[in-house]
């Protein structure tokens, strides 16, 4: 069949979670309420970490920075999911549909290697304190956060040009957003090359970032163990710690939605771990570092201190 014969496809359908009918606004109520407080946490963290200077650190720098591409992450998801559940249009035009897949892309992916940037300056902080503030200047912090940036938005226009380069036949995504294989689903062609590149792409992003932190962690663990002192070696793992939870959490739900064979999982299952790293993850950052951070908890309450004086 000619490429020509293929019906002209100009928008598609989010199915969202049709398949949960009956809980729709329970779900829709649940979602509200974990977007309202990932917005409020990570607006609040890139705030306190601005206007208080015991926070201008490069670890606290790069915490702000993940929380604001956190932030737009959300953004480009969670309204739309929204509105849907409550029954608003379902339907995106093709390039609405590219638009949101390219900011998802872009951020997602921005994220992984922020959450790397973040681990090697627990490496340099613990492993060569005496030098950090050298290693870890302003130039080089600014050109971890500009290679980070620049990584999502090359993978993000190499993914979303491969999958919009493809004929549609299909017009019902079944999925909440424009994700990368339910939208390559509704192809008319073979779309293996598709999947070959996004598995590619997949173990870059994932697996490499994922190996550098690993090294990183293991350069740290054993130089905290060759602290001295209990205390000192309690007080080194609890700077690493939230940094650790963070990115078990991201890394691990970005996995199974991306390195796992494509028919393994139900669309109930895959919207479950989707749901998990497009709601659950954001909300966990500024979560993990207010209530695991203590200098970010003392620069809350300076911040409420001094605004209730």
């Amino acid at each position: 069949m000619m490429r020509e014969n293929y019906t002209l496809i100009i928008e598609f359908i989010l199915q969202g979670f049709s398949s949960f009918h009956e809980h729709q606004i329970t779900l829709f109520g649940v979602f509200l309420a974990l977007y309202i407080l990932t917005l409020a946490g990570n607006i609040i963290i890139v705030i306190i970490i601005r206007i208080d200077c015991h926070l201008h650190t490069p670890m606290y720098f790069f915490l702000s920075m993940l929380s604001t591409s956190e932030t737009v992450y959300t953004l480009v998801i969670l309204p739309r999911m929204l509105s849907s559940l409550v029954g608003m249009s379902q339907s995106v035009p093709l390039a609405g549909c590219a638009t949101q897949m390219f900011f998802f892309v872009t951020f997602g992916i921005t994220n992984c290697f922020l959450l790397t940037a973040m681990g090697y300056d627990r490496y340099v902080a613990i492993c060569n304190p005496l030098r950090y503030m050298v290693i870890m200047n302003k130039r080089v912090c600014v050109q971890l956060v500009l290679g980070a940036c620049s990584i999502g938005l090359i993978v993000a226009i190499t993914q979303v040009t491969s999958v919009f380069r493809l004929p549609f036949c299909a017009t019902k995504v079944a999925h909440f957003f424009c994700d990368i294989r339910p939208v390559m689903k509704l192809s008319c062609v073979d779309t293996t090359v598709n999947e070959i590149l996004t598995l590619i792409i997949s173990v870059l992003v994932l697996v490499v970032p994922m190996g550098l932190i690993f090294i990183s962690y293991v350069l740290i663990i054993s130089t905290i163990l060759k602290i001295a002192s209990a205390e000192g070696r309690k007080k080194a793992f609890a700077t690493c710690a939230s940094h650790l939870t963070v990115v078990i959490v991201h890394y691990g739900c970005a996995s199974i939605a991306y390195l796992k064979p494509k028919s393994e999982n139900t669309r109930d299952q895959d919207q479950l771990i989707s749901v998990t790293y497009t709601v659950i993850t954001p909300l966990l950052n500024p979560v993990v570092y207010t209530l695991r951070n203590k200098e970010v908890k003392d620069a809350l309450f300076r911040a409420i201190g001094g605004t209730l004086s």
